[in-house]
């Protein structure tokens, strides 16, 4: 049997404003347990919550973002169930009349290939506690730092068939509410948090397969992991007769499964109804409009005008728009070098995230400035050093820092333009190797570029790397060339 994979994915996006949903505690992350969380949060009796108008502003960025439909009337409502990180025993939550509604995201697969993926909305809620069962023998603990942080969940079409498109979606949104800064993203902090449903059909079937959902994955990587490991589980189960149950499941990152964790829950089990404490929340159009006039470049706008303006390949302005602070880099330094853009480009996207990728560190911690590398290429551009030197430079920068013009003279890494003295060593390694002299001569158009090498290497080698690359190409152009 050839299968389907259908996929829907709810994504929670915790809103970055100083103070909870509704009440005033801090939500900075990592503070000891149970030190930011007040009576409202502890869900005593007798008290009231009060919205927090900056979770609506973020709620409101996102959905026009995404060009999607602004509730103009939205409501709250209580979504009831059990657990011990949740005191009040109800959620406070969205449900038939959310804040955003029906919207969509543009996807770019490896292949070149573009997708859009239906959002079906986008609604906001308060966030539950922390159950901690590591430090506590035959016990839970329950932090409730958490409960009340704004979340906005996010809620796609089934339309995504595999688990790189399932990753191509998370990566686009995580770039999105980056740009809009409605919240840092951080998914080892939960700050977004992805909950995946997936279902098997026979190719070509209309109607779902049951579906089961793996609840709270906090990495790209997982996932994909959790994606193709649960698409093997369904599918052998129904070729070996078997049925799969709708249920909730938890992926282990250690043993790379998925275990049951409880039967899914419908709507109707959880009881909604209007929170009688909380008024609809009305948005005029002049309040929409001013926060439209807020919203900045978006990854989409960004990649079409590197394009545009900077003649970059699709591949490198979307590399290079895929955050924020990413695409600003690469523009102070552009700006800045006078080495064109390709050239800027290509070192952010080559030498710079490469080592960033290497060292785990974000573009925000890079050692390596801006301006500290604008003012590297810029020492290429007027000649003054290597494109080799210069790299060499830049392991200097990332790892001891400084300025280059100062690094330059230290080191005594300026450049060899004097034709003369580079001649001198042409005419030394040309007279020193006989026999490669003659196999170029013998050789046709072809291979005498790959001999040239040989000659070029000896060359920079003799110069401790410091002749100008082009004047002894040049050189070697003219006295081998007959």
């Amino acid at each position: 049997m050839e299968w389907e994979t259908v996929i829907g994915l709810e994504v929670h996006v915790q809103l970055s404003t100083r103070s909870k949903i509704f009440s005033g505690s801090d939500t900075t992350f990592g503070a000891e347990p149970n030190t930011q969380a007040s009576l409202i949060d502890l869900g005593m009796p007798g008290t009231l919550p009060v919205l927090n108008a900056e979770a609506i502003t973020k709620a409101v960025r996102f959905g026009l973002g995404i060009q999607a439909e602004i509730g103009h009337t939205s409501v709250f409502d209580r979504k009831n169930y059990f657990y011990p990180d949740l005191p009040k025993g109800y959620q406070i939550s969205q449900f038939s009349r959310p804040i955003v509604g029906k919207g969509s995201l543009e996807i770019s697969l490896e292949d070149g290939r573009k997708k859009t993926i239906g959002i079906t909305r986008a609604h906001l809620e308060e966030d539950a506690g922390k159950s901690l069962h590591e430090d506590f023998r035959g016990m839970t603990g329950i932090d409730l730092n958490r409960a009340g942080t704004p979340l906005l969940e996010i809620v796609s079409e089934p339309e995504i068939r595999s688990a790189e498109e399932a990753v191509a979606y998370l990566k686009t949104l995580h770039s999105i509410i980056r740009y809009l800064d409605i919240s840092d993203g951080n998914m080892a902090e939960g700050s977004m948090r992805c909950d995946v449903n997936i279902s098997l059909r026979p190719r070509g079937q209309e109607a779902f397969g049951t579906r089961a959902e793996i609840k709270n994955v906090n990495s790209f990587r997982f996932v994909e992991k959790a994606i193709q490991h649960e698409m093997e589980r369904q599918a052998d189960l129904l070729e070996s007769g078997g049925k799969v149950v709708q249920e909730t499941r938890l992926y282990d990152a250690n043993k790379n499964e998925t275990r049951s964790m409880r039967s899914k829950e419908e709507a109707n089990d959880y009881r909604y109804f209007p929170d009688p404490d909380l008024l609809p929340v009305v948005l005029t159009s002049e309040f929409i409009e001013q926060v439209r006039a807020t919203l900045p470049e978006l990854p989409t706008q960004k990649i079409q005008r590197f394009q545009a303006e900077y003649g970059l390949s699709e591949y490198d302005a979307r590399i290079l728009a895929a955050s924020r602070d990413l695409a600003d880099y690469f523009e102070s330094v552009t700006e800045h070098s006078g080495a064109g853009p390709k050239v800027s480009a290509n070192w952010v996207s080559g030498d710079l995230l490469g080592a960033l990728n290497k060292a785990d560190l974000d573009i925000k911690q890079s050692p390596i400035s801006a301006l500290q590398l604008a003012a590297l290429l810029k020492r290429i551009h007027d000649n003054t050093i290597s494109g080799k030197i210069a790299k060499q430079i830049f392991e200097i920068l990332w790892a001891e820092g400084g300025e280059v013009d100062a690094i330059i003279e230290a080191k005594g890494l300026k450049q060899e333009t004097d034709t003369g003295a580079i001649e001198a060593i042409v005419d030394q390694i040309i007279q020193g190797n006989p026999d490669q002299v003659a196999q170029y001569l013998a050789a046709d158009e072809n291979k005498r570029k790959k001999l040239i090498g040989f000659f070029v290497g000896q060359i920079m080698k003799a110069s401790k790397g410091k002749a100008n690359p082009q004047i002894v190409n040049d050189l070697l152009g003219a006295k081998l060339g007959g």
